[in-house]
């Protein structure tokens, strides 16, 4: 059975940063595309970085600078690191894994940047 499971969210003041983590269980996680997606209330979930099998990287633009995306196939793990958090960035966080017509995604990892 295959499980991504995010964590690292929490409630942050405007400038900070946080460091979320998905990891992964059931996967042959090396052989999987993983990106990152966002949801705000109530908004469409949105595209906001992904990390391929060979570590090409790509970026939302309006996330491009502050976010770091990363993954560690040893430990079946895919990161995010954000800085310079703004309001704006107040959503649910979402790990996803795709490889062909197989597509995963996480439960989400809620951010809050409030002063």
């Amino acid at each position: 059975q295959v499980e991504l499971k995010e964590s690292g969210g929490g409630l942050v003041q405007p400038g900070g940063s946080l460091r979320l983590s998905c990891k992964d269980s059931g996967l042959t996680f090396s052989a999987y595309n993983l990106a990152w997606y966002r949801q705000a209330p109530g908004k469409e979930r949105e595209w906001v970085a992904s990390i391929s099998m060979a570590h090409n990287v790509n970026y939302e633009p309006f996330v491009e600078g502050r976010f770091t995306i990363s993954r560690n196939n040893r430990e079946s793990t895919l990161y995010l690191q954000i800085d310079d958090l703004q309001p704006a960035d107040t959503a649910i966080y979402f790990c996803h894994a795709q490889r062909g017509s197989r597509s995963f995604w996480g439960q989400g990892t809620q951010v809050t940047v409030a002063p």
